[in-house]
Parts: structure tokens; sequence; C-alpha cells
């Protein structure tokens, strides 16, 4: 008597992580379900076992980016502690620096710009991040305003630097960023290594 052993099903997370991969490499165009399960070397047909449609997907991707660029930096930045400023640029390197989280982040915020539903995704995901700058640098400031200044500021940075295509007369990025960086945490130069 033979026995037969069914496919081994392409799990869930496989799907949302090709879809992000696919989102940060060319947009929500991009993530088609047929191109993905070519990408994962699978038929589509196990999709539609984790997902009624394509929609589905694109909110369990929108899911996943919400908790791991938010909750699970939030978490790894308290559990690795270190005083505010510190953990200031930890969020920003963890977030803004990472290979991974970087794009899928610009492709969501270009995205937002044509879907109302990201666009609020994104409000929520931003305003949290707001609230913890807002935290930190009131730690070390105590005018509101400067606060909310200095907030917007680093944010600032932390995203158009992406865009800026402008030399720096002679500096690196790395270190008109770090210099800026300097100026919206309060602290002398001398301190940017710790």
């Amino acid at each position: 008597m033979r026995h037969i052993v069914g496919a081994t099903r392409t799990p869930r997370g496989r799907w949302v992580e090709e879809g992000l991969r696919a989102l940060a490499a060319g947009g929500p165009d991009a993530v088609r379900v047929e191109a993905l399960a070519k990408g994962l070397g699978v038929t589509k047909g196990g999709f539609y076992g984790y997902f009624a449609d394509r929609g589905a997907l694109l909110e369990a991707m929108l899911d996943a980016w919400e908790r791991e660029s938010i909750d699970e930096v939030i978490e790894r930045v308290e559990r690795e502690g270190g005083d505010p400023k510190t953990k200031i640029q930890r969020a920003g390197a963890l977030t803004f620096s990472s290979d991974r989280l970087l794009p899928i982040d610009l492709a969501i915020r270009d995205w937002a710009r044509r879907d109302e539903s990201v666009a609020e995704r994104l409000r929520r995901v931003d305003d949290r991040r707001m609230a913890l700058l807002r935290e930190m640098i009131g730690t070390f400031c105590s005018d509101p305003d400067e606060v909310e200044a200095r907030s917007l500021l680093a944010f600032c940075v932390a995203i158009g630097e992406h865009f800026l295509a402008a030399g720096h007369g002679g500096r690196t990025r790395a270190q008109v960023r770090a210099h800026a960086a300097d100026l919206l945490l309060n602290r002398p130069r001398a301190e940017r290594g710790r």
C-alpha cells in the first residue's frame, strides 16, 4: 500500500513577506497574486487558502508593516534601553536606515498619496512615531513649541533625506545627518559616537 503525502502549503507569512517585497520594489500595482506565486515558486491556488482576494493580502501587508515598523521598533527600543536621545536615534535607525523597512515605508508613503485608507493607516503610524519623538525630546526640552518643532524636524530629516539629491559642500551625507541629529537632540558634537 502506498502512502500519499500532500504538498506542503506555503505559509501565510511568506505570501505577506513576498507582497511587501513586491510593494517595496514596484508599489502596490506590483503586488499581483500570479507574480507573488511565481516569486515563491508555487501555484497561486494556495493563496486563496489564506486570503479571500488581493485586497485581503494588501490589508495583511499593511498590518505586518505597522506591527514591525511601530510595535516591534518601540518594543526593541525600550528593551535595549538607554537615555532618551539614544532611544530616538535607535528608533530612527531601525525604521529609516533599515534595508528592509525603509523601502516598504517609502512605498507606503507613495501609495498613501493615491489611497485614502492607506493614508489613514500612515497617519496612525506617523502619529505614534511623533508621539515617541515628543516624549523623548520632552525629557530634555521643556518648551512645548520647541518640542513640537524639534520632533517635526527630526521626522522630516529621517524621511526627507532619502529624497534629497543635493550635495553638501565637501561633507558626506552621513556627516551632515549626524550634525543635524546633534542639533535636534541638543547635544555637543563630541557625544555623537555614544
